[in-house]
């Protein structure tokens, strides 16, 4: 038997996206001459219902007191898939001929990002190079993390052209943590 651990309108991250969104919908799946739902998902609006397993909630997250065991700090990876509209003769410019890049980012190679085939076409390097950097998305949030925190521990350590460059980085931290908040200029 199942219980709701969220409830509607309930800020969650989602971890096989990345992401933080609302939760729209508590479905329960019943089974007949059962008093409670054999088990419980959840509608955040992103396409599919979501496991228990796949979310967190806001005080879970927030309540973390270490950078390491931060949702976003996964190893994303690029798959190559398939290209199944195309034979690899007719795309032999392209990078990697026959396929195209798939950002995985759940440890059951299943959730992640993808383009369709004609924006691949369009610009493959591009959307490659946005594959590696969408890869390396959290890694790279670790490190400014952690700089900025180191910053903040040791003002007086910390050069002026670090702190100019840190600036920024702060309000990119508050946008990626803080739904709610205010997005920065370049994005």
């Amino acid at each position: 038997m199942a219980k709701a651990l969220f409830h509607k309108s309930q800020r969650v991250f989602v971890k096989p996206v990345g992401t933080w969104a609302i939760v729209e919908k508590v479905i329960p799946h019943w089974v007949k001459d059962v008093e409670e739902p054999l088990r419980v998902t959840y509608d955040v609006g992103l396409g599919r219902e979501f496991a228990p397993t796949e979310l967190s909630s806001e005080d879970t997250v927030r309540g973390r007191a270490r950078m390491e065991e931060d949702p976003t700090a996964e190893h994303w990876r690029v798959q190559r898939a398939k290209n199944r509209w195309q034979d690899s003769d007719e795309v032999a410019s392209h990078p990697h001929p026959g396929t195209f890049p798939v950002v995985i980012t759940d440890e059951n190679d299943w959730g992640g990002w993808r383009v369709p085939g004609a924006e691949y076409d369009r610009d493959p390097n591009r959307i490659e190079y946005q594959a590696r950097l969408i890869a390396n998305a959290p890694q790279l949030l670790l490190m400014v993390r952690r700089m900025a925190e180191y910053a903040a521990r040791h003002p007086g350590e910390v050069s002026d052209e670090i702190k100019s460059i840190l600036q920024p980085a702060r309000q990119v931290l508050r946008h990626v943590y803080d739904v709610a908040g205010t997005p920065s200029k370049g994005g």
